[in-house]
C-alpha cells in the first residue's frame, strides 16, 4: 500500500511539471494580442508635379536662294580716255592721266601734265632708283583727288583678278596693274565675269579690259602691247602680269600680284 502511494505521488509531480512547461511554451492567447493598441499610419498623397513646359520649336528659316551665276560685264572706258606715255620712262605718269580720264569729265593728256604727274609720283616713291614706283603711283592718285588708293599684294592670281574686279565694281574707279614683275604700269578699266561680284562671292573673272600706255610699242621680252580697251583672257594677261619680285621699296610687302587698288571712301 505504501509502495502504491509513492507511485501515485511521483505521477502527480510529473503531471504538474508537464503542465507548467506547456504553459510557458504556449503562445499568448488571442485575447491578449487583441488588447495591444495599434497606431494608425497617416498616408499623405504626393502632390503631382506639373508637366515640364516645352518651348515651341521655331520654324527653320529658309536660306535665300541665289540666282545662278550669269555673264556679267563692266567697263569704265570711253573714247578719248587712253593716253600714251610720252617717254619710255613715264608709264606711271601716263597711267595716272588714264585713271583720271576714266572717272572725270575733263581730259588730261598733255606732255607737260604727264611729266608733272610722273615727277609727283617719283617724289613720293621710296628707293625708286630715280624713277616712280607703285607707292608713288598710289600717293599721286590720292593727291590729285581721285582716291583713296592703296598698294596691295595678292598671292593668288585668280584672287588678284577677283579683288581688282570687285574694287572696280564697288568704287567705279580703275585699278593699277603692276606689270612685268614691277617694271611697268597698266590700267585695268573693266572686266567680264561669270557671276555678279556683289551677288556671287565665288564669281570668276573671264576677261580683263586693259590700257597699256606703251602701246603700240610693246616689249621684246614681255610681248606686244594690247590695243587700248582690249579684252584679254586671264591666260593672255598672265603672260605679262606676274608676281612682283621683292625689292627694297616693297620689302615690307609679301611677294605676289601687286595692285594699285581703289578703296571705298572717295
Amino acid at each position: 500500500m505504501t509502495h502504491a502511494l509513492r507511485l501515485l505521488c511521483v505521477a502527480s509531480l510529473l503531471a504538474a511539471c508537464q503542465a507548467g512547461s506547456a504553459a510557458e511554451l504556449a503562445p499568448p492567447s488571442p485575447s491578449v494580442a487583441a488588447t495591444a493598441t495599434a497606431r494608425p499610419v497617416s498616408t499623405v498623397a504626393p502632390t503631382p508635379s506639373p508637366p515640364p513646359s516645352v518651348a515651341p520649336t521655331p520654324s527653320p528659316t529658309a536660306a535665300p536662294t541665289l540666282p545662278p551665276p550669269a555673264a556679267f560685264a563692266l567697263n569704265l572706258f570711253q573714247e578719248g580716255d587712253f593716253v600714251p606715255q610720252h617717254t619710255f620712262e613715264w608709264c606711271v605718269g601716263a597711267s595716272i592721266q588714264i585713271a583720271h580720264n576714266l572717272v572725270a569729265a575733263e581730259v588730261r593728256n598733255s606732255f607737260e601734265d604727264q611729266q608733272a604727274l610722273w615727277e609727283m609720283a617719283r617724289a613720293r616713291s621710296s628707293n625708286s632708283f630715280n624713277g616712280a614706283n607703285p607707292r608713288g603711283w598710289a600717293a599721286a592718285l590720292n593727291e590729285i583727288g581721285i582716291g583713296p588708293y592703296q598698294l596691295v599684294s595678292v598671292p593668288d592670281y585668280g584672287e588678284a583678278l577677283r579683288t581688282a574686279a570687285s574694287a572696280i565694281h564697288a568704287t567705279g574707279r580703275p585699278v593699277g596693274l603692276v606689270m612685268w614683275s614691277g617694271r611697268h604700269a597698266w590700267v585695268m578699266s573693266g572686266f567680264e565675269s561669270m557671276g555678279d561680284p556683289t551677288i556671287h562671292p565665288d564669281f570668276s573673272v573671264t576677261g580683263v579690259r586693259v590700257l597699256d600706255p606703251l602701246y603700240p610699242h610693246g616689249s621684246g621680252t614681255w610681248g606686244p602691247s594690247p590695243e587700248p580697251n582690249a579684252l584679254l583672257s586671264p591666260d593672255q594677261l598672265a603672260a605679262q602680269f606676274v608676281p612682283r619680285e621683292p625689292r627694297r621699296w616693297s620689302s615690307d610687302l609679301p611677294a605676289g600680284y601687286f595692285l594699285v587698288l581703289p578703296t571705298a571712301g572717295a
